[in-house]
């Protein structure tokens, strides 16, 4: 069961911390045109699998256009939350980190992202393989504690990442 290892009410000073070294400013750029266009293009993809993870992010080009933006319309308007992450995953070079990045920035809904950095700062250890029941969880317990101390996910995220860069060996 996750358990925040800092108290609720430092998240906004943790966060204004927050030193990450790819800059996110081209991401929350995106957030409009996206939300406004449904999908993903795949150079929008490039970037964001680039910030979350830039040693595997080549493998985004295996994937069309076309899959692409198809994959990316199905998760952004998908009803059930097991679709919405899952089929992010088919596409090549985007595992479960990199698929809830998408979710992070572009879904309406709020979701955290998931990083061995912020997983630690909640007290759960980095699983062998994720799954589904793991990441809702992560997502359940992130959005109590966004709601209850009426933060956004970004500045959530922002310090349980940056909580953990200070902190864990």
């Amino acid at each position: 069961m996750p358990m925040l290892r800092f108290q609720e009410k430092n998240i906004r000073a943790i966060a204004r911390r927050y030193d990450y070294p790819i800059a996110e400013r081209e991401l929350i750029e995106l957030k409009p045109i996206v939300y406004r266009r449904g999908f993903l293009e795949k150079h929008e993809l490039q970037k964001i699998a680039y910030w979350k993870a830039p040693r595997s992010s080549g493998h985004i080009t295996k994937n069309s256009e076309e899959y692409v933006r198809e994959i990316t319309h199905f998760a952004l308007q998908a009803e059930t939350e097991q679709a919405r992450i899952r089929v992010l995953t088919n596409l090549a070079g985007v595992s479960w980190p990199t698929a809830s990045v998408v979710l992070h920035f572009f879904h309406r809904e709020p979701y955290p992202i998931l990083d061995f950095r912020a997983l630690w700062s909640v007290m759960l250890e980095v699983p062998s393989q994720y799954n589904f029941d793991f990441w809702w969880t992560y997502v359940l317990f992130c959005r109590e504690i966004a709601t209850r101390n009426r933060v956004d996910m970004r500045t959530l995220d922002r310090a349980l990442w940056q909580y953990s860069k200070e902190n864990q060996r």
